[in-house]
């Protein structure tokens, strides 16, 4: 029996070249990491929080008549709470039990808040500014709600919730 020259032994590794498999790059497995069961998960607690947290926004600010910003603190208070509980023992299966935590998310929520919020307002009143401000405020707090569940995610996975093991690797 003769060897073919163009096949390694299986004891060699394969030949890097067009018909070799490529190696995973370092964005791919950034992104494989971003977006997994944990995603998943955040996604599906994010949809109870969003039906929770809106029904309570619009109810005050169109039918109890309070403003933007009591409208849509009151999202994220009673919001964040149904947040914690879910995403800490069901998305982030995290065991922990520490103030440290609690002010983290706290701090989070916050911070989240304000940037989202802060920014989506002064963004559709410029780029709309024939709507009446009723409809300038319900266009703004829908895209404060998007910009808060981006930031929202990023620091919950990788700050509240982070564990020990994504920690080390910081």
């Amino acid at each position: 029996m003769t060897e073919n020259p163009q096949i390694p032994p299986p004891s060699e590794p394969p030949a890097s070249g067009p018909s070799a498999p490529a190696k995973p790059s370092a964005p791919g497995q950034a992104r494989r990491k971003l977006i997994d069961a944990t995603t998943w998960k955040f996604i599906l607690v994010g949809i109870v929080n969003t039906i929770v947290g809106t029904t309570v926004m619009f109810l005050a600010y169109n039918w109890l008549g309070f403003g933007y910003w009591v409208s849509s603190a009151l999202n994220y208070i009673i919001g964040s709470i149904v947040s914690f509980v879910l995403n800490k023992y069901f998305t982030f299966q995290n065991k922990e039990r520490s103030l440290r935590q609690v002010w983290l998310f706290i701090v989070n929520i916050a911070a989240c808040y304000l940037l989202a919020y802060g920014l989506a307002k002064p963004l559709v009143y410029a780029l709309t500014s024939e709507l009446s401000v009723k409809v300038a405020d319900n266009l703004s707090m829908g895209l404060g709600m998007i910009l808060f569940v981006a930031l929202n995610y990023a620091g919950q996975r990788f700050v509240v919730f982070a564990s020990k093991t994504d920690a080390a690797q910081k």
